[in-house]
């Protein structure tokens, strides 16, 4: 499970962590389900739908967070962004509505510690760390707009993921753009391109013909990331190559939110709910898929087309992005 600032995660937790006990803040849009626009297709390509099977029981799947059992899983047509939503694409949103970001408005949030100077990390550590993840930093006025905080922004990384937003934010987005923020079950549909039961969106191997197909962390984690996939931090939305419905990214670069309240059992007790599931009806934590640029085999290897995790609605860091959906028509 993920943790707050002030517990102690478990062994191997996830690498994505929690905001903690805050006071929430009020929505600055309408979060309600949006009025899907009949025309706001571009940037992304129409699935049929169908039936699959849905997680993993492989050696390497994490009981803990449900990623089993295998079951068959049925979703009806829909549209699903080719990209994460990028920089550029976010600015667009937050020039149009003067949106402000939750971490805008709580004044902080978490970045990754070899992204900033080592004097910058060492004065954080010693009060900003998170508990047993300490190389998570709670950044004074990281967001979306600057990433590592003060100082930063985004001249050279507008076609990257945007990062730093919530799930509140997320749906935000969304419901702006006539979309909505994918099912558990429409994400992992779509990451898997078409293949059955395949470790990653390409196939079982992590390297195809000695190729990186995702951007994830190599070296010593944490402590020294080589960037032998050619990037240490998240790289472009459309870089690498595309699984089989075409679409870029669906593991590694950045976690991305997914509608469904997260649990780990309840897919376990409503196994008669597999036709368009849509989790859980309320919870605490919404669900995330597809790992980051930060995992790693030895610690978190949740860069899986199965893996998944959940986080508050207000949480944010420098990993954590989205990609939207629109149901289709039949």
């Amino acid at each position: 499970m993920c943790c707050a600032m002030s517990h102690t995660p478990t062994p191997k937790s996830c690498c994505t962590p929690s905001a903690g006990d805050r006071e929430p803040l009020q929505p600055l849009i309408d979060l309600s389900p949006p009025s899907e626009a009949a025309d706001s297709t571009d940037g992304m390509v129409r699935l049929d739908g169908g039936s699959f099977l849905m997680g993993s029981e492989a050696r390497e799947a994490w009981a803990q967070d449900g990623e089993g059992p295998v079951r068959s899983v049925s979703v009806s047509p829909f549209w699903i962004d080719v990209y994460s939503v990028t920089n550029r694409q976010f600015s667009e949103f937050v020039e149009s509505t003067d949106y402000r970001t939750e971490a805008e408005r709580f004044g902080w949030s978490f970045v990754f510690h070899l992204h900033l100077r080592k004097k910058q990390r060492e004065e954080l550590r010693t009060k900003r760390a998170v508990a047993g993840l300490t190389w998570w930093l709670a950044v004074p006025e990281a967001c979306w707009r600057a990433p590592f905080g003060a100082g930063s922004d985004l001249a050279a990384c507008l076609d990257h993921p945007v990062v730093h937003v919530s799930w509140n934010d997320a749906s935000a987005y969304a419901r702006w753009a006539g979309k909505r923020l994918p099912t558990e079950a429409e994400w992992e549909f779509a990451a898997r391109g078409g293949l059955e039961q395949q470790t990653w969106p390409w196939g079982n191997r992590l390297l195809s013909r000695g190729q990186h197909r995702c951007n994830i962390f190599q070296g010593d984690f944490p402590k020294k990331d080589t960037g032998a996939d050619g990037h240490k931090g998240t790289c472009p939305a459309h870089e690498f190559e595309p699984n089989g419905f075409g679409l870029y990214n669906c593991v590694g670069n950045v976690w991305e939110w997914c509608q469904d309240w997260f649990s780990p059992n309840y897919h376990k007790m409503r196994s008669d709910l597999n036709d368009n599931p849509t989790g859980p009806p309320s919870g605490t934590k919404r669900s995330q898929r597809g790992g980051s640029y930060l995992c790693h085999d030895s610690y978190c290897n949740r860069y899986r087309v199965s893996a998944r995790i959940g986080n508050t609605p207000d949480s944010s860091g420098g990993n954590v992005g989205f990609r939207c959906v629109r149901t289709a028509e039949c």
